[in-house]
């Protein structure tokens, strides 16, 4: 089963300086243009727009790259 995530859920996903911490911003069910790039999603197959807590920074990130924290 796919992990589902909720807007305002606290998430952790690795990054390149190590793990990154945020919150989710909302879940993705259609393809389109999101955070700079085109991301393929549907209901079946989500993908979720995260905010870092760190840099304010925003990123799209399938469900299974994602760990509640």
């Amino acid at each position: 089963m796919t992990k589902r995530f909720e807007a305002g859920d606290r998430v952790a996903w690795n990054s390149h300086g190590g793990e990154a911490v945020g919150e989710v911003v909302r879940r993705i069910t259609s393809d389109g243009e999101v955070a700079g790039r085109m991301v393929r999603a549907s209901a079946d197959d989500p993908q979720y727009l995260v905010r870092s807590e760190k840099s304010g920074g925003e990123a799209v990130h399938r469900p299974e790259a994602l760990r509640r924290r």
